[in-house]
């Protein structure tokens, strides 16, 4: 008889922990302030983060592969940038967030290709796309553009209202739905597979005949194309574009991967962990909000604990794994016998 129930094992601990930080999180928030435990104080944490989910679960898809994009948050910005000033100048709302969305696949693919042609590594190439990118932001302006368009006002404004007054944002609802189709994508199309085959290893890849030149130019095209989304539902978040937004998420982005479960060694990962990564750090920062006497600053040195705890936890799956290889190629196999000869052992 078979038992049912999900098993804790070296794929899905990391996951489990960030669950059981989550629950840690909240509940000493709603034992240490009035008003924390409450469903809007909940749903402002994707209200507050959606652009970061967007962005974090693109990077998931990166990192999965086994390599990384620095350059997502200047690309924010740069979205942020290209939006207030295209509507300053009269373009229609939705064939700026039109031209934007193309802008970040056409980035993400450039990147892409970059690094698989001439065999660079990700690091120098997305840190080249960070720098040519922020840099942009100040070739349009080196000032904040505050953005007036009704359209996107009204985009900011609207809401979708769940059990009573509370409320999600328009961010925040596609947070939600790019996060189940990343989910949907890495686990029932041949996409998402390749994507795991070639972070396990690149070599076996391509050996087995998977498309690694393809597959790895998709997801930093994805990446792209999730940074532009992110980079739209953070402008109708702030409603300005500005240069110096979101100075330094990139490495937001990568921690909350990492505390999402996604091994930066590659090949492992859940694309729902990122979202569980993100909301981790907002739990944080509400309950330093609630505290009132704090410094925001206290987020980064709880969040840069709570890395080297998780980055911890990996490199102890890493050296269980490595020990489980050894022992599975140091095994003796048993060759079935023929007929009139004995089984040996080699």
């Amino acid at each position: 008889m078979k038992q049912s129930g999900i098993r804790i094992n070296e794929n899905n601990i990391i996951i489990v922990a960030t669950l059981l930080l989550i629950v840690l999180l909240y509940g000493f928030g709603s034992f240490s302030f009035t008003g924390f435990f409450s469903l809007q104080v909940f749903l402002n944490l994707f209200i507050d983060n959606a652009y970061l989910i967007i962005v974090a679960t693109g990077m998931a898809f990166v990192i999965i592969t086994g390599g990384i994009d620095l350059s997502v948050a200047s690309f924010v910005a740069f979205v942020s940038m290209v939006t207030a000033s295209l509507l300053q100048h009269g373009v229609d709302a939705y064939l700026v967030i039109l031209i934007t969305l193309v802008i970040g696949i056409l980035f993400g693919a450039s990147q892409g290709y970059l690094i698989y042609r001439f065999q660079l590594h990700p690091w120098i190439v997305t840190l080249a796309g960070m720098f040519f990118a922020r840099g942009l932001c100040y070739l349009i302006n080196t000032e904040s553009i505050e953005i007036t368009d009704n359209t996107f006002i009204a985009l900011s404004d609207y809401k979708v209202f769940v059990m009573g007054e509370n409320y999600l944002s328009l961010g925040a609802v596609i947070s939600i739905i790019f996060v189940a189709i990343a989910m949907f994508i890495s686990k029932y199309t041949r996409f998402g597979r390749n994507v795991y085959a070639i972070g396990g290893n690149v070599n076996s890849a391509k050996l087995m005949g998977l498309p690694v030149t393809k597959t790895t130019i998709l997801v930093y095209t994805l990446s792209g194309f999730s940074s532009a989304l992110g980079g739209f539902v953070f402008t109708i978040y702030m409603q300005s574009g500005y240069a110096l937004h979101v100075m330094g998420m990139e490495m937001d982005a990568i921690a909350a991967c990492v505390i999402g479960g996604i091994l930066l060694t590659g090949g492992v990962g859940y694309l729902v962990g990122p979202a569980l990564g993100v909301l981790s750090m907002g739990i944080i920062q509400t309950i330093i909000m609630f505290q009132g006497t704090l410094s925001s600053w206290w987020t980064k040195i709880a969040v840069g604990f709570l890395l080297f705890l998780f980055i911890l936890l990996q490199r102890l799956i890493v050296i269980k794994r490595g020990k489980k290889k050894i022992l599975s190629i140091s095994e003796p196999t048993i060759k079935p016998e023929k007929a009139g000869q004995h089984a040996t052992i080699s």
